[in-house]
């Protein structure tokens, strides 16, 4: 299809289509306007799965996945074949992820980001977008292709969207459907450890406060001081609060435990929990953070129901301010977006850091009434030979 002269935005998934999707779509289709483009990426790449791993069983829903990103605003869904994408087989040369491609996720699955970013690049070059929008429930990924795309000069703005989430908590995921009734119920346990230890540590930052709010007066006179600040269990919490005030409190352990504790409990259900990993990580990185960290972290989680393998995550931070799931990754070359008011989690990609700018863009013209999308297996365009810059703008 024609470029035109708007801002072209890409969305790549591997098809069997979710509102997950659907919301990057309309994040997609608010950013560029009226004038911009939306193209809609569905191909199940076979380098991002290893031995074992679901890729003959992977939902494939061509038709549905049409029908939901015409109405969710994409004006083209390319779905190009294996032997599109592969011309002759596997390529021989592949983007390699670099040591934050081999953690968590690539330790459990080697060479998944090779795969990932090996794909990402040639359809990045294939539809030559402006912008490209990845879910923040693949943190990792969205991490290492936004390393990708800085350290190789990629022309395009990498953006990040909130997790979707189930009323339950279950992040949003085309692997749900995989799982039986029981095995959901177990898997909910997920987003229940992460929301566990989101909540244990703005308790203990509460706790924080209220020690620093009465001070370090002897036993009596801090009772007397909740007592003053309305406090029905004064005695109990001037206990609470002479431990708070005693030293500083050890913010990523008790997220850690916390998280842990209602995972240990899945892991006795019927179907069990079977953990992978539990990790506290630093956006930039993945390492593991330290105890007496401070600052925002990913609590990454990845676990397996029956013969489903699932993942999530939340943003929480450290330190001053209150600790807090954030719609804002501090850490790579990536613009977060917000498609709803909570900004409790969002969207999830294809199977997915610098420094980060606040997202939160002006009001877009009004999207086009839906209507059906090109459907081609034919890029959609030829890739620009001006080089260019982050949202268009030459260099």
């Amino acid at each position: 299809m024609p470029r035109g002269t708007g801002v072209r935005a890409v969305v790549m998934t591997m098809g069997a289509l979710h509102e997950g999707h659907a919301t990057l779509i309309r994040t997609a289709r608010r950013r560029v306007g009226s004038e911009g483009q939306v193209v809609v990426t569905v191909f199940v790449n076979p380098l991002q799965f290893g031995a074992g791993e679901d890729l003959d069983r992977y939902p494939r829903t061509l038709d549905a996945d049409v029908e939901l990103a015409a109405a969710a605003g994409a004006d083209v869904v390319f779905a190009p074949s294996v032997d599109e994408v592969y011309p002759g087989g596997e390529p021989q040369i592949r983007i390699a992820a670099g040591p934050m491609g081999t953690l968590l996720e690539g330790a459990s699955r080697p060479g998944h980001f090779d795969g990932v970013l090996t794909v990402v690049a040639k359809l990045l070059h294939l539809t030559a977008p402006d912008l490209a929008f990845y879910g923040q429930k693949d943190a990792q990924q969205l991490a290492v292709i936004t390393r990708m795309a800085a350290d190789l000069n990629f022309p395009v703005e990498i953006v990040g969207v909130p997790t979707v989430r189930e009323d339950d908590g279950l992040a949003l995921s085309s692997r749900n459907r995989y799982l039986s009734g029981p095995e959901r119920c177990t898997a909910l346990a997920l987003s229940a450890a992460l929301f566990a230890a989101r909540d244990r540590l703005a308790a203990e930052e509460a706790l924080r406060v209220r020690a620093a709010s009465v001070g370090h007066h002897p036993a009596p006179d801090r009772a007397a001081a909740l007592a003053a600040l309305g406090e029905d269990r004064a005695a109990a919490d001037a206990h609470a609060v002479a431990y708070a005030a005693a030293g500083a409190l050890h913010g990523p352990a008790v997220a850690r435990a916390a998280a842990r504790a209602v995972l240990d409990d899945a892991a006795r259900l019927d179907p069990p929990l079977t953990l992978d990993y539990l990790a506290l990580v630093d956006p930039s990185d993945f390492t593991e953070v330290p105890d007496a960290y401070e600052g925002e972290a990913i609590l990454a989680v990845a676990a397996k129901v029956g013969t489903t393998r699932l993942i999530d995550n939340i943003r929480l931070v450290f330190g001053a301010g209150r600790p807090e799931a954030t719609a804002a990754h501090q850490g790579g070359a990536t613009t977060e977006a917000s498609d709803t008011a909570d900004t409790a989690d969002k969207a999830d990609t294809a199977d997915t850091v610098d420094t980060v700018t606040s997202a939160a863009a002006a009001p877009s013209p009004a999207a086009p009434s839906p209507s059906t999308p090109s459907v081609t297996s034919t890029p959609p365009t030829t890739p620009p030979t001006t080089p260019q810059g982050p949202l268009g703008a030459t260099r």
